[in-house]
């Protein structure tokens, strides 16, 4: 919906028209809807678990916060307006919450992989470096590092809306599921090709240097472990094992999402449309429970609690 004044138009309202095709689209919704309640219960629970423990205040258990802090915002920033499209039919939204949704959106995405990356630090020094790891990696610096990444991810996300924002618009129907960087862009006048390769020049960085730096990490940890005993390599093995599971259910979807589709692999707008739900709902539902369910404190402080209710 545009406004015309002095020659000008001006976006007031986008409509989401990427779910027109979805087959039986309040079912969608409401799988999507139970599935984001358990993503934001999980990772609630798990925040609970840490802050109301004071002998969990330590580095690993605050990036685990930090990390459900970015799910929560994640699935946040894009689900609710899926649902209300799939389920009350509201497609439409106002111009300005549909660049902060943007904004957000990339904004957590680009923090999920910040996080990754320093959790698998965490690990190298833990396992590396184990008579070091408490005067290497305190609570404070954990918390400055955490405070530097979220600026930092800020600093690079806001490019997107420094480039949407002067832009004329053409269209107001939105041909994906909600207000993402390239459902904006392809909302405008002229030809979207620059801006596109400006972007993927800056994902392609952001996705290989982070994916860089956790190969890294677990290359430098095979390493070390090669001399370790054959029962410490196992206490290893499964200390590792949580974030890799976090890791793989993040960077699957992305690297088909991203990188093969810039490498000549064409998909449909439905299987695209798929793997973004899957991409945000995925890891997000994943990690919380992965994390209660492999860490031993925070698994045994969920058993004491239920062996009091059960008392």
């Amino acid at each position: 919906i545009t406004i015309v004044s002095l020659g000008l138009s001006i976006m007031t309202e986008f409509v989401i028209g990427g779910f027109d095709t979805t087959q039986r689209p309040v079912l969608v919704g409401v799988v999507m809807l139970v599935v984001y309640v358990l993503v934001m219960v999980g990772n609630v629970a798990n925040i609970l678990f840490i802050v109301c423990d004071r002998q969990l205040h330590k580095p690993m258990f605050l990036l685990i916060c930090n990390l459900a802090v970015v799910d929560m915002l994640y699935s946040s920033s894009s689900t609710p307006t899926m649902i209300g499209v799939l389920v009350s039919e509201v497609k439409t939204i106002s111009y300005v919450p549909c660049l902060v949704q943007m904004f957000v959106f990339h904004l957590a995405g680009v923090m999920e992989m910040f996080a990754l990356a320093v959790m698998a630090l965490d690990r190298l020094i833990a396992i590396c470096y184990p008579f070091r790891y408490h005067s290497l990696l305190t609570n404070a610096r954990t918390c400055v590092l955490a405070y530097v990444l979220w600026i930092v991810a800020a600093a690079f996300v806001a490019i997107m809306p420094a480039i949407v924002v002067p832009l004329p618009y053409c269209h107001s129907r939105l041909k994906y599921i909600f207000c993402d960087f390239a459902a904006v862009v392809r909302a405008t006048c002229g030809n979207p090709g620059y801006i596109f390769r400006l972007i993927t020049i800056i994902t392609f960085f952001l996705l290989f240097f982070t994916f860089g730096l956790i190969c890294l990490s677990y290359l430098m940890i095979i390493i070390a472990v090669r001399s370790f005993s054959k029962n410490d390599k196992k206490k290893t093995f499964s200390t590792c094992l949580s974030h890799l599971i976090v890791v793989t259910c993040y960077y699957g979807p992305v690297f088909i999402r991203v990188v093969l589709t810039r490498a000549g692999v064409v998909l449909t707008l439905e299987e695209r449309h798929g793997l973004m739900v899957g991409a945000i709902l995925g890891p997000s539902l994943v990690n919380p429970f992965v994390y209660c369910l492999r860490t031993k404190e925070i698994k045994n402080k969920i058993f004491k609690k239920l062996q009091k209710q059960e008392c």
